[in-house]
């Protein structure tokens, strides 16, 4: 089944780009969602070229895209990991993605000879991490369907054994982005059972960053969709409840990482 394609937090202005593009997320087959959260299809052919803006998620991605640049015909297969500013992509004339979203800390058993912050800020060929990506296989069908299929049909026997630091890793990441009362990353160490260090050692080699970038990450995609779905956001009361000293405090960080105050998202009307 697939998945409401308005489950958009992190996506800066999605009706713009909603209006664009046909956008999609599908669910993995069942053996696959310990490790992922969805796949997101994304399809376009515009007539004037477009750049959309996401504040990314803390996981890594494998990307297949397909839009006539230095893809190639075939297209071709990255794996992103996490960025820590704002990700800006430029779409023009025809174009293909279909990307699979790990969730935190379920990257590296798939790709167990580095520490996931090997790819932070970073973006590399998939066929240099991951067994050969059947690119043709993802990106050639026009239906949909076919197009998962060929997901699952290449990740299903690429399933690692267990690993326990992994696990605990999403789970730790999960609670981040859950628990409204964890505002620390000490906080968050103690529900883990672990000293701060050992957490900061966990995410660096399984979630890519920091504890206190993912809780903060989390602070920024709350305001942003509080900014973008209420006409008269009061800012200081969601400053205190993520857990902002004052409110300059939320804007700065927002600013930081979207690049203008959250305001500037308000809807209009």
């Amino acid at each position: 089944m697939a998945r409401s394609a308005r489950d958009t937090r992190g996506i800066v202005d999605a009706p713009d780009l909603f209006s664009r593009v046909r956008f999609r997320l599908r669910e993995p087959a069942p053996g696959l969602r310990p490790y992922l959260e969805h796949y997101w299809l994304i399809d376009w052919d515009l007539a004037e070229p477009y750049t959309s803006h996401v504040v990314p998620h803390p996981s890594v991605h494998l990307v297949f895209q397909q839009d006539g640049s230095d893809a190639g015909p075939a297209g071709r297969a990255d794996v992103y990991g996490i960025v820590h500013g704002l990700f800006t992509r430029r779409l023009e004339g025809r174009g293909r993605v279909c990307g699979v979203k790990f969730r935190p800390g379920a990257f590296r058993p798939f790709a167990p000879r580095w520490p996931v912050s090997e790819w932070t800020g970073r973006h590399v060929p998939a066929h240099g991490v991951l067994p050969a990506p059947p690119v043709r296989a993802v990106l050639g069908p026009d239906g949909e369907d076919a197009r998962v299929a060929a997901l699952d049909a290449y990740l299903l026997p690429l399933v690692p054994p267990p690993d326990p630091k992994a696990e605990q890793a999403t789970a730790l990441a999960e609670l981040a982005r859950t628990d409204r009362t964890l505002l620390r990353a000490d906080a968050l160490a103690r529900a883990g059972g672990l000293s701060a260090r050992s957490l900061q050692r966990l995410f660096s080699a399984y979630v890519g960053v920091g504890p206190k970038w993912v809780l903060l990450r989390h602070r920024i995609h709350e305001a942003l969709q509080r900014a973008a779905t209420d006409p008269e956001p009061d800012w200081a009361a969601l400053a205190a409840d993520l857990g902002y000293s004052d409110q300059a405090h939320l804007v700065r960080d927002f600013t930081a990482t979207v690049g203008v105050p959250p305001t500037a998202f308000a809807p209009q009307g």
